[in-house]
Parts: structure tokens; sequence; C-alpha cells
């Protein structure tokens, strides 16, 4: 019974210091107060591995994957573990597409 109470507490703990770890991704803005950062989507539409253009299914992409803060999009999860391998390559790629992308919407303007 010793043993049942001494895994339940560790459990606790355990689940205490998760708890306090996410806390800890808060950060304090200038006025001293705290506020959870928040991530923002790329926008890309083609998939940076693949090449592939991103199905959106509900307005949501197949796959996501957020890096340093960024928010990428995938045509599928498989892609996700290619991109982890060697993100700054596929960061390339996509900072390649949203040019390409901004050069056209001005061309059309």
């Amino acid at each position: 019974m010793k043993r049942f109470y001494v895994v339940m507490v560790l459990g606790i703990l355990l689940l205490a210091s998760h708890q306090s770890a996410q806390a800890q991704n808060a950060t304090s803005d200038t006025n001293g107060t705290d506020k959870v950062t928040q991530s923002q989507d790329v926008g890309n539409k083609i998939c940076p591995i693949s090449g592939a253009k991103i199905v959106s299914n509900s307005g949501m992409a197949s796959a996501i994957y957020e890096y340093e803060g960024k928010i990428y999009h995938f045509c599928c999860a498989g892609c996700i573990s290619a991109f982890k391998k060697d993100p700054q390559k596929y960061i390339l790629k996509v900072e390649e597409e949203l040019k390409a992308e901004q050069a056209s919407q001005e061309k059309d303007k």
C-alpha cells in the first residue's frame, strides 16, 4: 500500500512540474505583466518538401508544424519529419514561395 501512495505522490509532483514548465512559456512585456507568446502563421500554400499544393480541409492545412514561433504548412505529416532534419533548407523554400507570391500580387495591381 505504501508503494501505491509513493507512486501517487510522484505522479502528482510530475504533473505539477509539467504545468510549471508550461507556465514558464509566458513572457513579460514592458509593463511587467505576463502574456503568452503567439505563433505566427507563415501562410505557405505549397509544401516545402514535396512541392505539392496544400489542400485545405475546413480551413485547416493537412499538416502543420511550429518551428521557432512560426507555423509552417505541409501536404502530409510525413513531410514534417523531413522538415525536422533540415529546417533551414526548407524555410528558404517557403521564403522563396512567399516572395514569388508577393511579386505576383504586386504585378497584378
